[in-house]
C-alpha cells in the first residue's frame, strides 16, 4: 500500500473545521460567488480517499512532487524516478511495486489515462540525488512543461513528443544568465503573451521570463523587483527586518488579470508582481508562528517541529476557478500543512484549514477541487470542494 493512505481512513473527512452552517450549495459561478452577503463566504473543501485510483501495471509512486490540470479536468501527476533515494526503492520493493514513468495523466475520476517520460532523444531528462522531477504546468495549448534539478525545463505536447528545451543539464550561470537555470522549481506560461515564467529556483533567485515557443529570452527579477545578486541566504526574523531575497524561488503562478505570484518559501511569504517585474505587494503568512511540523526522513512520518519556520508557510499558490478568480490558496510545505485562503482583491486572510500533508504543488479544476502533492508522502491528493461557507468557521 502506498505510504500516505494511513491518514485517509476515515471517509470523507472534512478538513474545513469549525461550527458554521452552510450558506450556499453553489457552483463557481460569478454570481453565485456575489450574491452572498456578509459574513463573507470562503470555499470549503473535504479530502477525497477515492483519489487517485491505484495504478495499474504493477506501478507504484516515487516521491510526487508536481501536479497540474488540464483544460479538460484531467490532473497531471509528476514523480520523481531519476533519484538514487534507498528508501524509495525499499518502499517499493517491500509493496512488490514498480516505478511508473514519471508524468501520468489521470481523469477526473482517478483512472489512468496514460503515463510517459524520461530520458529520450533530442534532449536532456532532469536528474538529481536525492530528488529529479520536481514541478508541472499545463499550458493553454495543452503542452506539459516539466522542470527539477539538473537545471533544465521541458516542454512536450500531452503525449509526451518533446518540444523544447530550456536551459543545459548540469550548466547554470548564476541569476543573471540569458540561457542558463539554476535548479528551476516550476513554471508558468501566460496565454495573453505566450510567455513561460521560470521559477529559477533553489540556486538561482529569480524568475526569469521566455518565449513559450521559441526559448528566446525576455527578463528576469529578483525580490522586489530588482536584480538578483545571488547574495548568501537570509533567515527570516519573526519580526525584524524583511529578507531582501529569495529563498528558494518555489512558485510562479499568474492570474488572469495578468498579476504574477511568487512564492518565497523560506521566507513565509510571497510577492505579486506585474507581468514586467514591476513589484506590487508582498504578503507574509504566519510569519511569526514556529513550524507545528517537520518530516522525518527515517521515520517517513510527520513528527511535531523543533521551532523556527522550517520548510516554511508559502510554497505554491492556486485560483478559484471563477473568471475574476477571487479567492487566492497558499499551501504551505510540510512544516504547516495547512491551506490559507485570501481575498484576492486584497490580498486579506479570510481563513485556513489545517491537512494531512504539504502542499509542494496544487491545482484547482473547473470544480473548484484542489489536487495537491507533497513530495515526501508519495500519494497526491484531491481536496473536494463543497460549498460556501461563513468565514468564521474555517479557522
Amino acid at each position: 500500500m502506498i505510504r500516505g493512505l494511513r491518514w485517509l481512513k476515515a471517509t470523507g473527512l472534512v478538513l474545513a473545521c469549525g461550527l458554521g452552517v452552510w450558506l450556499a450549495a453553489t457552483n463557481w459561478s460569478a454570481g453565485a460567488i456575489h450574491a452572498q452577503s456578509s459574513p463573507e463566504p470562503i470555499p470549503h473543501f473535504e479530502l477525497d480517499p477515492s483519489w487517485p485510483k491505484p495504478l495499474p501495471n504493477n506501478w507504484g509512486f516515487g516521491e510526487a512532487w508536481g501536479i497540474a490540470v488540464d483544460a479538460r479536468d484531467h490532473p497531471w501527476v509528476l514523480h520523481s524516478t531519476n533519484h538514487k533515494d534507498p528508501a524509495i526503492a525499499q518502499l517499493l520493493a517491500k509493496d512488490g511495486k514498480k516505478l511508473a514513468p514519471p508524468v501520468i495523466e489521470f481523469d477526473p475520476e482517478g483512472n489512468l489515462v496514460q503515463a510517459w517520460g524520461g530520458p529520450g532523444p533530442g534532449y536532456e531528462w532532469i536528474e538529481g540525488v536525492p530528488w529529479a522531477e520536481h514541478g508541472m504546468f499545463i499550458d493553454h495549448k495543452s503542452n506539459v512543461w516539466v522542470t527539477g534539478d539538473g537545471h533544465v525545463a521541458l516542454k512536450f505536447t500531452r503525449q509526451g513528443k518533446f518540444l523544447l528545451q530550456i536551459g543545459q543539464l548540469w550548466k547554470t550561470g548564476g541569476s543573471n544568465d540569458r540561457k542558463l537555470l539554476g535548479k528551476p522549481t516550476t513554471m508558468a506560461v501566460d496565454p495573453t503573451t505566450n510567455e513561460v515564467f521560470i521559477a529559477d529556483g533553489y540556486t538561482n533567485q529569480r524568475v526569469v521570463v521566455f518565449d513559450n515557443d521559441t526559448g528566446e529570452y525576455k527578463r528576469h527579477w529578483g525580490a522586489y523587483g530588482k536584480p538578483p545578486d545571488d547574495g548568501p541566504k537570509e533567515k527570516l526574523s519573526p519580526t525584524g527586518p524583511a529578507p531582501t531575497r529569495w529563498d528558494p524561488v518555489h512558485c510562479v503562478r499568474i492570474a488572469n488579470d495578468g498579476l504574477v505570484y511568487v512564492c518565497d518559501r523560506w521566507h513565509n511569504r510571497f510577492h505579486v508582481f506585474r507581468r514586467d517585474g514591476t513589484f506590487v505587494q508582498e504578503v507574509f503568512v504566519d510569519r511569526e508562528k514556529p513550524a507545528p511540523y517537520e518530516f522525518d526522513m527515517k521515520a517517513l512520518k510527520y513528527v511535531p517541529g523543533k521551532g523556527g519556520n522550517g520548510n516554511g508557510s508559502v510554497s505554491m499558490v492556486a485560483f478559484s476557478p471563477d473568471k475574476e478568480q477571487q479567492f487566492l490558496y497558499v499551501g504551505s510545505s510540510t512544516s504547516y500543512r495547512r491551506i490559507y485562503i485570501f481575498r484576492r482583491r486584497d490580498l486579506k486572510l479570510l481563513g485556513s484549514f489545517e491537512t494531512v500533508n504539504g502542499h509542494h504543488e496544487m491545482a484547482v479544476d473547473s470544480k473548484g477541487n484542489l489536487y495537491t502533492t507533497d513530495g515526501r508522502s508519495r500519494k497526491p491528493l484531491r481536496y473536494r470542494f463543497t460549498g460556501l461557507r461563513a468565514a468564521s468557521a474555517s479557522r
